[in-house]
């Protein structure tokens, strides 16, 4: 049979606050270390004022580590790439606490180089690179033993963005190997919450019928077949998709039915 889903969980987007969000932390002074005491970039900036404007909730003491965001809903954790670096905070904060954890993910990308000698800016390019919501399962899974903790929500954002790249790579144009400087947020495309096992549902394409393999997922998905058997290994874990056989050296998956 097909897939049953169950509707996206996308949050309402508060453009207005976004955009003051936006402009508070864009209209600070750069240096080289980007903005703030702890060297923050701008998205992790600009996304911590946006979930919280007063900036006597933002890193608070909490337990022996320092909390993004912490008022009267719990914990608000951003984190911009790397979510593993996010395991010993969870395994002390959900002990206590409601914990959020925040992660952006490119929409639409656009590309800017520097130059490090001069200061030059180039004009932007749009990266051919295209984004879904299947290449935030990747850092998901590396927090995978907290997703069933019921004090633990995610939260993808996926966003237009400008990153900005020094010209100091190892490649004959210096792009190969380049670092990146900063990311700067545009706008918010789609906000996917995953409040519980069954918001994973949402990575199930529509139409997969049950007996399918990751080739059969891929080809729904749109995504190449190593990323379907990540995407298929976190969901069986979630207990979204199970595994009822093989077929050669493939697992055969069905839909885990909710009622």
């Amino acid at each position: 049979m097909a897939a049953k889903k169950t509707a996206e969980t996308i949050e309402y987007i508060d453009e207005a606050a976004f955009e003051a969000a936006r402009q508070r932390i864009i209209g600070k002074k750069h240096d080289d270390k980007g903005i703030g005491t702890l060297s923050e970039k701008t998205l992790h900036a600009v996304l911590k004022a946006y979930y919280e404007p007063d900036e006597d909730n933002q890193e608070v003491a909490v337990n022996g580590y320092y909390a993004d965001i912490y008022n009267q809903d719990g914990i608000i954790e951003i984190q911009t790439r790397q979510l593993g670096k996010l395991r010993d905070k969870l395994t002390v904060f959900l002990n206590e606490y409601n914990v959020r954890v925040v992660y952006p993910l490119p929409y639409d990308k656009y590309l800017i180089w520097i130059d490090p000698e001069s200061g030059a800016v180039s004009s932007r390019r749009k990266s051919p690179k295209r984004y879904s919501i299947y290449d935030a399962m990747y850092e998901l899974y590396r927090i995978k033993p907290f997703l069933k903790n019921p004090n633990l929500k995610v939260t993808v954002i996926m966003m237009d963005m400008e990153e900005y790249k020094l010209l100091n790579g190892w490649s004959y144009d210096k792009k190969r190997g380049a670092v990146r400087y900063d990311r700067i947020p545009v706008g918010i495309r789609k906000v996917i919450e995953l409040d519980c096992p069954q918001d994973y549902m949402q990575f199930v394409p529509d139409g997969l019928e049950d007996g399918f393999t990751s080739a059969d997922f891929a080809k729904a998905a749109h995504v190449d077949k190593k990323t379907a058997g990540n995407v298929l290994a976190m969901l069986n874990y979630m207990e979204q998709v199970k595994r009822v056989g093989k077929k050669g050296n493939s697992f055969i998956y069905d839909i885990v039915e909710h009622y």
